[in-house]
């Protein structure tokens, strides 16, 4: 009897001691061992899919990894580097420190993957520059805080794209390569949107830089704007794997901080290990909870049922990514991105593949869906992250997202239905077909 309702009933404890407060990964290894015991299955399958999914791994690898290299580049003097040099770059353009917060997120989502990251860094910096002497309105300068950080994991390197190449056995290096058209957009046009509000509403420019500082400038961000060349030059050259690359970064980020700049001793290097790995611990308990529930929903043919159900409705191609992007955006509302896309994601890619959409495009809609979901209210992480940082009411920021919710849901439209914006760069390496 148990066996016939097994499924249902994980279910049922899954969502129960969610919302009881038990942390998403614990939620779902104990409700997915419930299931086992319930179907009649071998317990220690658990142990086996934890073995071979998560630490047989050698991808999962990189996500540690490129988490201890964000941590040392907030912690050294990098991002103040990158600051100045975005600043003698941008800085006399209108609404110069908004376009400064832009320019820095790209240059840092080159070194991090992470948009959490930018947000407690180099985003912390830049919006109380942006809030000192009332010189931009506050919710303004947490709201383009936060988007300008979505642009983070999809420009490469990027830690929600090494999740999906686990899931979705894709290639690690056309993913990243496949984010760099989309997230140079994103750079673009929030950069015009920035120029036509900083006009509207009256926004300051910064003062001009001497020339004669430029030299300086340029010389001192060098060795940080040699980090992401140095990864992606190592990845396409094939000198080493994605995941070598994030050991490489982490270890380059170490050298510059601690001996280059000496901005971080040994208690600060201890503290930042500590920090690294608590933070890798919550990521692991959700990538071991998510393969076993993953095995479980496999063995129960959730994937086939969720194709049978889509394939009913006779979508097309074009349908079907407009079903899946509003179901994203909702989702992306509510959820955290492991979850999406660890637990959700892998129902629909059966479905996306035997549609002929090229995975390595459909990745690439995931990720920039889900980012719109960090700053999408109610859930918007990297708004309460920007609260708890800089002390910005919640209802300032929200009052002005809005604009930049619409201009990224347009972006992502434009790239959904013009693959090639996505496909066009791992292509020319070579890396598809």
């Amino acid at each position: 009897m148990l066996e016939t309702y097994a499924f249902a009933i994980m279910l049922v404890i899954l969502i129960s001691s969610t919302i009881a407060g038990l942390p998403m990964g614990i939620a779902m290894i104990v409700s997915s061992i419930f299931y086992l015991l319930m179907a009649g299955r071998d317990v220690g399958l658990a142990s086996e899919m934890v073995l071979n999914g998560v630490f047989g791994n050698f991808v999962a690898l990189a996500v540690p990894l490129f988490i201890f290299a964000a941590n040392i580049m907030n912690a050294g003097q990098i991002s103040d580097r990158l600051l100045k040099f975005s600043l003698a770059l941008v800085g006399r353009l209108p609404g110069g420190l908004a376009q400064v917060n832009i320019l820095t997120s790209l240059i840092f989502s080159g070194m991090s993957g992470s948009a959490v990251s930018d947000v407690a860094g180099v985003g912390k910096i830049l919006t109380n520059m942006m809030i000192s002497e009332n010189r931009y309105p506050r919710g303004f300068a947490g709201a383009i805080t936060a988007t300008s950080s979505v642009v983070g994991p999809i420009f490469p390197p990027s830690i929600p794209m090494v999740f999906y190449a686990l899931i979705s056995s894709t290639s690690v290096g056309a993913l990243f390569l496949g984010g760099v058209v989309p997230a140079l957009l994103i750079v673009i046009v929030l950069s015009i949107v920035v120029m036509v509000i900083a006009k509207l509403r009256g926004f300051p420019v910064e003062e001009a830089i001497p020339l004669r500082a430029f030299p300086l400038i340029f010389l001192r961000a060098i060795p940080p704007l040699m980090m992401p060349i140095l990864l992606l030059g190592g990845i396409y050259s094939g000198a080493f794997t994605p995941t070598e690359a994030a050991a490489v970064s982490a270890f380059y980020a170490l050298l510059l901080s601690v001996f280059a700049y000496k901005a971080i001793g040994f208690k600060d290097f201890l503290n930042l290990v500590i920090g690294t790995v608590k933070t890798t611990a919550v990521v692991t308990l959700v990538l071991c909870g998510a393969f076993i529930f993953n095995y479980v929903v496999t063995i129960e043919q959730i994937p086939q049922a969720t194709f049978d159900f889509i394939n009913q409705f006779e979508l097309t191609t074009v349908t079907f990514f407009l079903a899946i992007n509003a179901l994203y955006l909702v989702m992306g509302c509510f959820l955290d991105v492991s979850t999406i896309m660890l637990v959700i994601t892998p129902l629909f890619i059966p479905a996306a593949a035997a549609m002929g959409i090229d995975l390595h495009h459909f990745g690439i809609v995931v990720v920039f869906n889900m980012m719109i979901g960090l700053i999408t209210p109610p859930y918007g992480i990297l708004l309460f992250i920007i609260k708890a940082l800089n002390g910005i009411p919640l209802g300032e920021m929200i009052s002005e997202i809005w604009i930049f919710v619409g201009v990224l849901i347009a972006l992502l439209m434009l790239i959904t239905y013009v693959p090639e914006l996505v496909l066009w760069l791992p292509r020319t390496a070579g890396l598809i077909t």
